[in-house]
């Protein structure tokens, strides 16, 4: 019997994803373990890996389909000996499957909802009914299209998924009578980076999508916003003997074997001064909060897409050339959107460093359910008073952003007081 191969949930929270491309084709053989296709998530592209041998009959999403649901089919699998005959029998049974929920309603319903929404356009002029699939309909109103106006490619002329997505790629299909853009805007050219003009105002902007990765960031610092209590501390620190550390080391690699970053050496900073201050590296859990005996230091990498946070674990346990060296591999592969989920999912605590931008002094939005996140600002070379000496320093400022249902003014200062010795003092790193 014909098999369907269904959108994989490649995290606990992965409702949709985009079919970036399929790396096989109709009418190929595959064993169990191929990789079949790349899904990409909020956060990465995965490869699917086949379960079961066999041939692809049909591919029923098309490569580079956005938004693509969590368990919606999107190939047929044919068992060795099955023809192309016995997909028939799986499009006949989920259309019956189908049919009655679209006739659940009756046609007085139907007619009010109709008539309450401008769009999709059901019928078209001459008052014929327009075949499409309910989640067709609901993509086009969700994107202000006329459906009147797309060619449907399903069975009897049937508008399905693919046909939207084609004409929201093509610019076909949009409505003229209710207007995608603000109400004193005049659409001068349509599709995705297409520019708008204002009308009176001069004024051009240009929409694009809100990717996947850009939605989950929204969702997820509004949330912080909204729920968590922030409060935050400055302390500055003198880098000077930080950086002629970190001279010291690099100098001391053969042909450029490694490259240990200022970030790098506050990522073992950091979590030694939590294995110091333990309640600084918890969890609000609601009922409870967490204690982690590790230091899982999430560091936020910007990429095309947007800001993820991939995890150095343990990270205590590490020298500053194995953090030097995993931060280089975690970032490399965030950028080219490769991590496993378990490379950016969890983490104890987080750093976001603008300091390579000349950012002195910001402060950092939690990542929730953590309880901190640490701003690090650009070093800047300032008199200070040093003994009784005034002398030509450089200071760094860093903020840390907290949660004060988890940790306490008290423990965040302490937290910032272990941090400082190690930073303005760093042979104390090595000897850890």
């Amino acid at each position: 019997m014909p098999i369907e191969i269904l959108m994989p949930a490649l995290s606990p929270t992965m409702s949709e994803g985009n079919l970036a491309k399929w790396l096989k084709n109709e009418g190929d053989t595959v064993e169990a373990g191929d990789v079949i296709a790349e899904i990409e998530t909020d956060k990465a592209t995965m490869e699917v890996e086949a379960v079961d041998e066999g041939v692809i009959g049909k591919i029923l999403v098309a490569g580079g389909t956005a938004n693509v649901a969590v368990n919606t089919p999107i190939a047929i699998l044919l068992e060795d000996g099955e023809s192309a005959d016995a997909i028939k029998s799986i499009s006949n049974s989920n259309d019956k499957k189908a049919a009655p929920a679209e006739s659940e309603k009756s046609a007085t319903e139907t007619k009010k909802e109709e008539a309450s929404k401008p769009l999709p356009v059901a019928e078209t002029a001459d008052g014929n009914r327009i075949k499409a699939s309910p989640l067709a309909k609901r993509l086009a109103q969700q994107n202000n299209l006329d459906l009147s106006v797309i060619t449907g490619t399903g069975p009897n002329g049937r508008i399905v998924k693919d046909d939207i997505t084609t004409a929201l790629a093509t610019g076909q299909g949009k409505a003229s009578s209710v207007s995608a853009t603000p109400p004193s805007a005049a659409p001068v050219a349509s599709g995705p980076g297409a520019k708008t003009l204002v009308d009176g105002l001069g004024m051009q902007y240009r929409e694009e999508p809100v990717s996947g990765m850009r939605k989950t960031i929204a969702s997820r610092l509004s949330e912080s916003k909204a729920t968590v209590p922030h409060f935050y501390l400055t302390v500055d620190c003198m880098i000077d003997e930080l950086l002629a550390l970190r001279a010291s080391i690099n100098e001391a690699a053969t042909d450029g074997e490694y490259k240990v970053s200022v970030n790098d050496m506050i990522i073992k900073a950091s979590a030694l001064a939590l294995k110091k201050v333990p309640e600084a590296n918890a969890m609000w859990n609601t009922s409870s909060v967490l204690y982690f005996d590790d230091a899982d230091i999430s560091v936020a990498v910007a990429t095309p897409s947007g800001l993820i946070t991939p995890i150095v674990k343990q990270a205590q346990n590490k020298s500053l050339v194995a953090i030097s060296d995993e931060m280089k591999d975690l970032a490399n592969r965030a950028k080219q959107g490769k991590l496993k989920p378990e490379e950016y999912q969890g983490g104890t605590f987080t750093i976001s460093n603008l300091g390579m931008f000349g950012i002195k002094h910001f402060e950092a939005i939690i990542n929730p359910p953590q309880s901190c996140i640490l701003a690090v600002g650009a070093g800047e070379k300032v008199p200070a008073v040093v003994g009784n000496d005034i002398k030509v320093v450089t200071k760094m400022h860093l903020t840390l952003s907290v949660d004060h249902r988890v940790v306490d003014g008290a423990v965040a200062a302490q937290f910032l007081q272990k941090l400082k010795v190690f930073i303005e003092n760093p042979g104390a790193m090595l000897a850890q």
